[in-house]
């Protein structure tokens, strides 16, 4: 399958028209549309939240992953291979988790064909890739590993909002099973406990949890915890031992 994680947006015609390649160029590939809302510009919370998500996918499957505020740059347009999964998208630090994290990758450089429009790699450049990798046709490039553009400054699980979904919890990128069974969390000026789910604390309460992907998640039982906390992302997390 393909698996799509882009900025793009539901509202306008990106994904409408990356799908249509994808269908066009890899006929029968179930592809599934997995965040079309990942932090709009900003591959370092992204990257987080990709290193999370796409080890619930199984091997062979295609991440068309795009968030990419240097379309038309020189910066590279990448192939990653890393336990079984492909990785298409943009040299910009948004595979860096996932690199780091898995015990061996192979990468390769996307050649760039023509005509190529300067604005929107994700339909031209990326969709194409992914496609051909979804189709058995692995990439011919000499890998170029060594010229990844590597972000070893970023910390391994990031103590800040990553994501806000649509109900108003706030993901952390921080994985929980790595913090204290009790341990306390201050986000927006506020010391938050521990909670297993949503109805262990009474409504209204502001707490956080282990989400069902692993990252240590901010929530308001029966509220939005993004507006009763004045949460966004990038917002800083303070762990309490």
């Amino acid at each position: 399958m393909i698996v799509l994680f882009t900025d793009f947006g539901l509202e306008g015609p990106y994904t409408g028209q990356v799908k249509a390649v994808l269908y066009q160029a890899a006929p029968g590939v179930p592809v599934v549309e997995l965040f079309a809302d990942a932090p709009a510009g900003q591959p370092k919370p992204a990257a987080y939240l990709l290193a999370a998500y796409g080890i619930w996918f199984p091997p062979g499957t295609v991440f068309f992953a795009v968030i990419d505020p240097g379309v038309g740059s020189k910066r590279r347009a990448l192939i990653v291979e890393a336990e079984g999964r492909w990785y298409v998208g943009p040299d910009n630090g948004l595979f860096e988790l996932v690199i780091r994290r898995a015990p061996s990758t192979r990468t390769w450089e996307i050649r760039r064909p023509g005509p190529l429009s300067a604005s929107f790699h994700g339909r031209d450049l990326f969709a194409p890739a992914a496609a051909q990798v979804a189709c058995g046709e692995l990439p011919s490039h000499m890998p170029r590993e060594a010229r990844i553009g590597r972000h070893t400054d970023w910390l391994d699980d990031l103590p800040e909002i990553v994501y806000i979904d649509r109900y108003g919890n706030a993901m952390t990128g921080l994985r929980a099973a790595l913090l204290a069974a009790g341990g306390r969390l201050t986000v927006g000026g506020r010391v938050l406990k521990r909670a297993r789910t949503f109805s262990d604390v009474p409504p209204g309460d502001a707490f956080w949890y282990e989400n069902s992907n692993g990252l240590a998640e901010i929530a308001v039982n029966g509220g939005r915890a993004v507006e009763a906390l004045g949460l966004a992302i990038g917002s800083p997390v303070i762990i309490d031992c």
